[in-house]
């Protein structure tokens, strides 16, 4: 739909309590929103407003078309976003992030109704209170329930026909004493649903309601001298009085109310639900809001009231918020309390909802990999005794050929993991022979002279692949430049994996599992591949050089200047005398010729 199609749309939005649609090109919803006055609302998102977010202009700039629906009230449009939303899940609203399947309890539409939790709603009639954010508050309510009274488990179709008719008989659950035997008729329906209205009272919270009708039967059994009865009654009054205790937390008085706090990051918001009878906690869930467009935090409130009101089945007309939220739901009062006992919930929602945060944030920090590296720095720090993080690690290698081109590899680990660009090649300068211990001392010497030098950061940890000669010598240069003191150095030994320190002469033995023994070894391993391709290079490249600069006549510079053109000594060998004169002229060609020649005879 063409620009001038949604202008002319803007023109006819009425001005009424409504929910707006817009579609893209496509023809996808790709966001729904409720206004108390459609037309101003909507048409705020197309004027150019510089304060909008970079998210808002995007989402306008997909805009096609816009379809709206016109509604009676504010708590209408409330009600029919949120069912919208959760029909076509548009990509710009914001969605309650709850992937779980929360537990209800069921009181079956059957006769002599079963008591049980499922996760799985039937509309067969049934009863289902819930949902359950915790599972072990599910259970503690249904063992009170079978504590107070015997219910039976049986999937049997107890018609008073079939009763009738002696079509069944008592169980185990009956002679246990968890039964009265209603499949024989040994307890009536009428009974067996009083018992079923005290268990609905008892879900709901109104444990005081049924406390009072427990104590007026103990009263009535001890006028009537029964007094086992009373005592039994009495048990079930300790048992509420139990289970009260424990969930006990402001004023009794404050009967019916559902609690509703937000706290929020830059990402998210996070809402949570207690709902309230008689001054107790009897549910409590917290769900995560992932922003979309920047919403406020009224609009983010609204949402989540609207959602886990009804889902929860409240039936509260009081509800407990931190502000007053963008939209109400009909019927309801809404409460901004500023002390005393509802204040002191709306506190504790609210702590409810930060620990839900803080949770979520160290799920994220689960995966995230900079933690795995802290603690894996931190492991290598404590099995090596080392005064802080190993953050940069560095490692060397010598690689010689009895004594011929010794060079030398250096690597660099940043936060254990290897940086490749950092990593050097020494040439052996000032060692003749094969002199490991020698050469070590050179090249660790010029590394950290240089890095002094060009004031460059320095390492945590030097690891020396070899023994304790090598790790003296590579210890000795560090003295030699005053760094003993800011740097550590290890030494491991090939044979059984033993890591030296300088001047002590029993190894360390680290576990073969340990994740430090196998950085260090991922170090050493890396060091030695990398000065093997070094010392291979070299070596061939010396081969070269050397077979040509057996000619005599040909120097270094003609040698370098025919490998350059034709890029190995094969090649130059078969080379003609005319290619070979343009590179290093006739004389010197026709000695390369005569010499592969005299090659090709032998």
């Amino acid at each position: 739909m063409p620009k001038k199609a949604l202008q002319q749309i803007l023109k006819t939005l009425p001005s009424k309590p409504g929910v707006y649609q817009y579609f893209n090109k496509e023809g996808n919803i790709i966001y729904i929103g409720k206004a108390k006055n459609l037309k101003k609302r909507v048409v705020s998102y197309f004027n150019k407003d510089l304060s909008q977010s970079g998210k808002i202009r995007v989402m306008v700039s997909k805009i096609a078309d816009i379809k709206w629906i016109v509604v009676d009230s504010e708590s209408d449009a409330l009600l029919l976003e949120n069912n919208l939303i959760k029909e076509y899940l548009p990509r710009y609203n914001v969605m309650l992030k709850d992937d779980k399947s929360f537990p209800w309890i069921c009181i079956k539409n059957e006769p002599f109704p079963r008591v049980f939790p499922t996760r799985n709603i039937v509309k067969d009639g049934s009863e289902y209170y819930g949902p359950y954010a915790s599972v072990k508050m599910m259970n503690t309510l249904l063992d009170l329930i079978r504590q107070l009274y015997p219910l039976r488990n049986c999937n049997l179709n107890l018609t008073q026909a079939n009763i009738k008719s002696g079509k069944f008989k008592v169980c185990l659950e009956y002679h246990i004493g968890n039964c009265l035997g209603p499949c024989e008729g040994r307890q009536s329906e009428e009974d067996y649903m009083d018992t079923i209205n005290n268990i609905r009272s008892i879900i709901k919270g109104n444990i005081g309601m049924v406390k009072s009708q427990l104590q007026e039967l103990m009263k009535r059994y001890s006028g009537e001298f029964q007094f086992e009865k009373a005592q039994l009654v009495k048990e079930k009054i300790e048992i509420l009085d139990r289970y009260q205790s424990k969930s006990m937390v402001v004023n009794p008085a404050i009967n019916n109310v559902d609690v509703f706090s937000i706290v929020e990051d830059q990402q998210a918001a996070y809402i949570n639900f207690l709902k309230i009878a008689s001054g107790s906690i009897i549910q409590s869930h917290t769900v995560e809001l992932r922003k979309k467009l920047d919403e406020t935090t009224e609009e983010l409130l609204t949402m989540a009231i609207s959602d886990m009101h009804p889902r929860f089945g409240s039936d509260a007309k009081e509800i407990i918020v931190p502000m007053l939220p963008e939209f109400t739901l009909p019927g309801i009062t809404y409460t901004v309390p500023q002390r005393g006992d509802k204040k002191q919930l709306l506190e504790l929602s609210e702590r409810n909802a930060r620990y839900y945060q803080l949770d979520k944030q160290r799920q994220k920090d689960l995966v995230d990999p900079e933690r795995h590296t802290k603690r894996l720095l931190e492991t290598i720090r404590k099995d090596l005794n080392l005064p802080e993080l190993p953050v940069h690690m560095e490692c060397f290698d010598n690689s010689n050929i009895q004594g011929a081109f010794p060079v030398a590899a250096l690597v660099v680990f940043k936060n254990a993991r290897p940086e490749k660009k950092e990593y050097r090649h020494f040439n052996i300068k000032t060692v003749e022979g094969p002199n490991d211990f020698a050469s070590m001392e050179e090249v660790v010497h010029r590394r950290y002279a240089r890095l002094l030098k060009e004031g460059q950061d320095l390492p945590q940890l030097i690891v020396i692949d070899g023994g304790k000669g090598q790790l003296s010598s590579a210890y000795s240069s560090i003295e030699k430049l005053g760094l003993q003191h800011k740097i550590k150095l290890i030494g491991i030994a090939k044979r059984l994996e033993e890591i030296y320190f300088p001047g002590d002469a029993l190894p360390l033995h680290l576990d073969k599992k340990s994740e430090s023994l196998k950085v260090i070894q991922h170090m050493r391993d890396e060091a030695h591949r990398f000065g093997i391709t070094h010392h291979r290079k070299r070596r061939e490249k010396g081969t070269i050089k050397t077979s040509l600069q057996e000619i005599e006549g040909i120097g270094p510079a003609s040698a370098q200047a025919l490998l350059r053109k034709f890029k190995s000594v094969k090649k130059i060998s078969e080379a003609s005398a005319e290619d070979l004169q343009q590179v290093i002229g006739k004389a010197k060609a026709d000695l390369i010729v005569s010499h592969f020649k005299k090659l090709t005879e032998q």
